[in-house]
């Protein structure tokens, strides 16, 4: 968590960065002031600030001036000696409000109070974010392909089907159980609509099913030759082009 000090006093600056440290290592005090002007320059080009603590009376003025200034939305807890501020210090972005001198104990409910009130809605944020991203980015691919029996149609679910293959102009799958379905898809379409995990075309003519490749030999040129089950009577050499791709996509 990244945080500034706002304080025109250095020993209680000094003071309140050891408090933190013994509170939470993860704490990072990016920066000191000890002005309302030094702190408005800072904060009109500051990096993102998780968190500011800020005394009252400062050498130049009282630190509300700031807000009027500059647009903060980052949480501030206030430290000060003085308690008549109270009210106003709760009309701005202030969490809590310390008095000095400083209670660790009260550091660190404030410390609490913070993670509390953010840094939870932030995680949150973050995983609706990620799931949202997720969601967008998702391909859905088929269970089911479409079967042309006839004048009929039904389907073959994908984890059933053992390889796809073209034959001229016609598309056909093979389950497990070495049994044809006549497919309206081609197999252009099916490369892209089948989980890549589980099917790589290995050539023009043949889409397998990991599961359907039992033993795969070294061939001429660098390429691979396949054997699978069920057989089948299409070329099951993996295409020269398509070697690496292969290997990479058998070894995952």
């Amino acid at each position: 968590m990244k945080v500034i000090i706002i304080e025109d006093e250095l020993p209680a600056a000094n003071r309140l960065v050891k408090l933190l440290n013994n509170c939470n290592a993860g704490i990072e005090v990016i920066n000191k002031l000890d002005s309302v002007e030094t702190s408005v320059q800072y904060l009109l080009t500051a990096p993102a600030i998780d968190l500011i603590f800020m005394d009252i009376q400062l050498a130049d003025g009282i630190s509300f001036d700031i807000f009027e200034k500059v647009k903060l939305t980052t949480p501030v807890i206030f430290t000060t000696a003085f308690d008549q501020y109270t009210l106003k210090a709760f009309k701005v972005n202030s969490i809590d409000y310390l008095l000095k001198p400083i209670d660790e104990s009260e550091l660190q409910q404030s410390l609490k109070k913070h993670q509390q009130l953010y840094a939870k809605t932030e995680i949150n944020f973050s995983d609706k974010l990620l799931k949202i991203m997720q969601d967008i980015n998702a391909v859905k691919y088929k269970e089911r392909l479409l079967i042309k029996r006839g004048q009929q149609l039904s389907y073959l679910k994908t984890d059933n089907t053992a390889y796809c293959y073209a034959d001229g102009k016609l598309c056909y799958a093979v389950d497990f159980n070495a049994t044809r379905y006549l497919l309206e898809s081609n197999l252009s379409q099916l490369e892209d609509q089948l989980q890549p995990a589980s099917f790589f075309r290995i050539n023009r003519h043949l889409l397998v099913n990991i599961e359907a490749v039992k033993k795969v030999h070294t061939w001429l040129g660098g390429r691979l030759k396949l054997e699978i089950l069920p057989t089948t009577t299409a070329e099951t050499v993996v295409s020269r082009e398509r070697v690496n791709g292969f290997k990479e996509w058998l070894g995952k």
